[in-house]
């Protein structure tokens, strides 16, 4: 089986240990210790964006999400952060609708390249909220989220609700956690991505989802 992980800096491995510690190589490598013969490719990079990747899926990603078996996206980190944090420092709403619009353009045509080019499975993650003292962040994502599974649904993506592995566990699962407030990123440091404990947490949570359909 071939399984391909698109993404951002998470998926990238920002933040873990090295790149063994890495949720994709170690979902890889939980299954292959289940007696299943997996290859793991990834496409990621730190700071994509949702149109990142979707440049990146058309441009780069035919070679081998054409012969993949199951490919996972997470993707929209970027987006909301960037959002985010300008609303925050301007004191300014937030421009949610905006935000979603593109947001959802983005995502839906990732979908239909996947497809287009190949036979694969596809499981969207959700988004885990580096920021769970913050309103704003947790209606953002929460909005997001939204997104993800009502789009997902419709194109017949399964959704793997990577929130849910995060919640209440934020300070054990994030690389540098300290209030979980928006504040905490505009000092320097962006604690936003998970640590190999939380890299651990999402390959075990995302590894049945890559286990083909019986």
């Amino acid at each position: 089986m071939i399984y391909t992980a698109l993404g951002d800096s998470i998926t990238f491995g920002e933040n873990a240990s090295c790149w063994a510690n890495a949720y994709p190589q170690l979902a890889v490598s939980t299954l292959n210790c289940r007696s299943r013969k997996v290859r793991g490719f990834v496409l990621a990079r730190s700071g994509w964006s949702s149109n990142d990747l979707l440049d990146a899926v058309i441009w780069q990603g035919d070679p081998v999400i054409a012969h993949s078996d199951v490919v996972s996206v997470w993707i929209g980190g970027v987006d909301l952060a960037k959002v985010a944090l300008s609303s925050f420092k301007s004191k300014q709403p937030l421009a949610a609708e905006k935000l979603i619009s593109s947001y959802k353009r983005n995502l839906s045509t990732i979908f239909t390249q996947i497809k287009r080019g190949s036979c694969a499975r596809i499981i969207c993650c959700t988004q885990y909220n580096p920021f769970p003292a913050t309103s704003l962040a947790v209606g953002a994502i929460d909005q997001l989220n939204r997104t993800i599974t009502e789009l997902s649904h419709s194109c017949g993506v399964t959704v793997a609700p990577a929130h849910s592995w995060f919640e209440g566990k934020q300070a054990e699962l994030i690389h540098g956690f300290r209030q979980g407030k928006v504040e905490d990123a505009l000092s320097g440091s962006m604690p936003i991505h998970p640590n190999d404990r939380g890299h651990r947490v999402i390959a075990a949570g995302l590894a049945p989802y890559l286990i083909p359909r019986r």
